[in-house]
């Protein structure tokens, strides 16, 4: 809490304060992707074969999932499991399109014969980092593949670490990527930035990843575009009276579960429910299979905020800006239109996260450490490019052109007065 403003401090009251800092409890990886980047930039795939050997202990042979390959992971699904994620697949797809549709061309004609406009143009490659992680999470593919499908993406790559379930592969094939490769960690965001011999180079990379693949995306930054820095997963939950606080509690747990890092907070204006939480959490772990996960990023980074009111409520939970933020009040629907800045939002008892991590259609792939204060999670917008253009009529070129020379002349900027006053000067 310590990162809220003070006047804010001053209205709360901490049943549960967090041990640890999650935002920046980090180890110093940076000279180590560095490094890593350099080599794949400089040996291409003899670096990415050497990486995942010392990194993911696995000899490559070939970097590139066969289709035969593909296919066989596929067939390798039960049928229920292949099912719920095709399920998973076309509602995101079906969430994707009705994004896109609500993208438009524009052209406009400002002043007579002034036509200015923007046109949506699909990335030509974008490169997909599907982790591998504690579990085999097979909607993490679906987030990131489908979407770039769905906006015309012209070419779909995935990267995934050589040790993943094979069920992750059948994940990338169900989705959509045209090319599969047995990469992770910060090589595969390397191959993937440079291009190598095997792997090519992408204009923008997506998906989340470790520490490691986190710090790479922040490196290579620039020359290929990223979708976000994602720090350790995030669950905060805006509750009063009413709630229930076995549900709260299992819903806490549900998310961190995904990593001892994870952030989990409850923010409520009834002391009677926080102490609930506070003992509900206890009960539910002894019997928790994951608890030495979920338990950890509870006593770590868990915290339970006790505020006088409505108001407290959201103007905390504006400054936290939770990746997923579920709303357990009695006006659920009208108190989510007050709040401003979250990832995600769960609106009401019914509506919890799983249902966005695994199928829903809306994307989990979210921004974590107060970035949701400025940006929205990955969404089909994020793979295209709204460019602009502009076009004007021979009689119209005045009506730019004059003010234009002025401006650049008081600007001292010859060049540019004299690339307006030809335009004039010729018309």
């Amino acid at each position: 809490m310590t990162d809220l403003p003070i006047e804010l401090q001053k209205r709360i009251t901490s049943i549960k304060a967090p041990a640890r800092d999650a935002g920046s409890d980090n180890s110093d990886v940076e000279a180590t992707v560095k490094a890593v980047l350099a080599d794949v930039k400089a040996r291409g795939d003899a670096a990415v074969r050497d990486y995942s050997v010392k990194f993911d202990k696995a000899a490559i042979g070939e970097l590139e999932v066969t289709m035969a390959e593909r296919e066989a992971a596929v067939a390798a699904l039960d049928p229920q499991t292949r099912a719920d994620t095709q399920f998973a697949i076309d509602n995101v797809t079906a969430f994707a399109r009705a994004q896109l549709g609500t993208i438009q061309p524009l052209e406009i004609e400002t002043l007579p014969g002034i036509h200015l406009g923007h046109r949506v143009i699909p990335i030509d490659r974008v490169g997909c980092y599907v982790p591998g992680g504690r579990y085999p999470l097979l909607s993490a593919p679906v987030m990131t593949i489908v979407p770039a499908r769905v906006a015309g993406v012209k070419e779909v790559i995935a990267c995934l670490p050589p040790n993943a379930h094979q069920a992750m592969i059948a994940g990338c094939h169900m989705s959509g990527a045209d090319r599969i490769f047995r990469v992770g960690g910060a090589q595969a965001i390397a191959a993937m930035a440079y291009g190598t011999e095997t792997i090519p180079k992408a204009d923008k990379i997506v998906g989340p990843g470790n520490a490691f693949v986190n710090e790479a995306k922040r490196q290579v930054f620039g020359p290929v575009g990223i979708d976000q820095l994602a720090g350790p997963s995030e669950i905060y939950i805006l509750a009063d009276d009413s709630a229930n606080a076995r549900m709260i509690a299992t819903d806490l747990l549900a998310q961190a579960e995904h990593d001892v890092r994870t952030r989990v907070g409850l923010i409520t204006t009834d002391r009677g429910l926080a102490e609930a939480v506070l003992a509900e959490m206890d009960h539910q772990l002894a019997g928790l299979p994951t608890a030495p996960v979920a338990g950890v990023a509870w006593r770590d980074y868990g915290e339970i905020i006790l505020v006088p009111d409505a108001e407290t409520m959201i103007a905390v939970s504006d400054q936290i800006a939770a990746e997923h933020l579920q709303v357990h009040t009695r006006d659920a629907l009208e108190f989510s239109h007050r709040l401003t800045s979250y990832g995600s939002l769960f609106i009401g008892e019914n509506a919890s996260v799983v249902y966005s991590d695994k199928c829903i259609g809306t994307n989990h792939t979210l921004p974590t450490m107060a970035a949701g204060r400025y940006t929205g999670g990955l969404w089909v917008g994020a793979y295209v490019k709204i460019c602009t253009h502009q076009w004007i009529e021979d009689g119209a070129i005045d009506q730019v052109a004059l003010p234009a020379i002025r401006q650049s002349a008081s600007e001292g900027l010859e060049g540019h007065r004299r690339a307006a006053a030809f335009r004039v000067e010729r018309n």
